[in-house]
Parts: structure tokens; sequence; C-alpha cells
């Protein structure tokens, strides 16, 4: 009997313990704590654009938008499809899901020359074989904004933010991670 007692003792003092215990919580990929919601910056200074660029990182795919001068101004978010900027004809974009991503600054100089001449605005950067971006496109620049296309494999977390340099210009950075 007394074997029987603590035995009923042992199995409820080990069910209490697992029922009182804190839940494990998965921690977050590479300490990732970005969001998939949309995200923006009103501009206090605009600049043209003068490149686009790519490269890639152990937890996230990275773009980059040059700028020629001080530029802060975005709005960057998923999108069912990503329109040509004044016609509003669709990018077609390679991917699962696709980011629009809008600068507030053209892609000319005030005399209306071209500032950013891509060779190819449907592969603006080569990301072929990349683990998160599928194709970065052209979707135009007009009264003062610029967009990207971004097809990327999935709807990610991602974040936005700007940088100053190199020299003079500045930076729009969006990060994409490789999984939630």
């Amino acid at each position: 009997m007394r074997r029987t007692i603590a035995i009923v003792i042992a199995l409820l003092t080990a069910g209490v313990a697992f029922l009182t215990a804190p839940a494990a919580s998965a921690a977050p990929y590479c300490g990732i704590r970005w969001g998939s919601l949309p995200e923006r910056a009103s501009a206090t200074e605009t600049a043209p654009l003068s490149d686009v660029r790519a490269g890639r990182h152990a937890c996230f795919d990275r773009l980059v938008l040059d700028f020629a001068g001080d530029a802060d101004g975005y709005a960057v978010r998923y999108v069912r499809a990503v329109t040509m900027d004044g016609s509003g004809r669709p990018v077609l974009l390679r991917g699962g899901a696709f980011l629009e991503v809008v600068a507030i600054a053209p892609a000319h100089d005030n005399a209306g020359n071209a500032t950013y001449r891509p060779a190819d605005r449907r592969e603006l950067v080569s990301v072929s074989g990349w683990r998160t971006f599928r194709q970065v496109a052209w979707a135009g620049s007009f009264e003062g904004r610029t967009t990207i296309g971004l097809g990327v494999r999935a709807r990610l977390p991602f974040r936005v933010f700007t940088l100053d340099g190199p020299g003079g210009g500045s930076r729009l950075v969006i990060d994409v991670a490789h999984r939630w």
C-alpha cells in the first residue's frame, strides 16, 4: 500500500511539474523579429536614384537602392502584382510573393536626364540561384517616385531602412529573411 501511495504521489508531482512548466518558445530564425506588414517613411529629403544592387547574407537577401544625395522616403509592401508607374500595367515577376518597393525619389535629375538606366528592365540585378530573391525588375519612375518589383520565394519577413553614404549619397535597404 505504501508503495502504491508513493507511486501516485510521484505521478501527481510529475504531472503538476509538467503542467506548470513554462512553455518552450522557438527562438526566432537568426534572431530576426521582422514581420511582413507594409513599411513606410515620409520623405524629408529626396535625391535621384543612381544604382540598384543586391547582396546575399547568411540569414537574408538584401536589395540596395543608391541615391546621389540624401533620400529617405519609401513605401514597401507585399502586393498581388507590382504595376508599372504611370500605366498601371502589371510587371511580370518570378516568385511566390511580390514586394513593391517605392522610393520617394526620381530616377532623373532636375533637367529630366536619366540618372539610372537599367541595361535590362526585367533583371536589374542577377539573383539567379539565390535563396530568397527570385527577380528584381523595373516598374518605372513617375512624378518623383521610383518603383522596383522584387519577386521573392514566399511571403517572408522583411525590414526596410535608410543609410547615409557612400560619400554624399544615401541608400535604401530592403532585407528579406530566408525563412520565418
